[in-house]
């Protein structure tokens, strides 16, 4: 039986989390309705960009740029 999506996420995480720029990692939907993973970055980095996997497991990984975050 493959992995689920939400058991890929927690084996990469912090593998994912440690890269320069990573704000949070996550799950979501692509416009076709796929379930991906969702890499965040407070700024655009090709750099660490190029570095990510497309593909995790069978899951279509994606980078988007949201900024810095901050606790309340």
């Amino acid at each position: 039986m493959p992995a689920t999506i939400h058991e890929v996420k927690g084996r990469h995480e912090s593998r994912l989390m440690a890269q320069p720029g990573v704000v949070a990692v996550g799950i979501g939907r692509h416009q076709d309705g796929k379930e991906v993973i969702v890499v965040s970055l407070d700024r655009e980095r090709p750099e660490v960009r190029a570095e990510f996997p497309q593909v995790l497991e069978g899951y279509a990984v994606h980078v988007q740029v949201i900024g810095t975050v901050r606790a309340k």
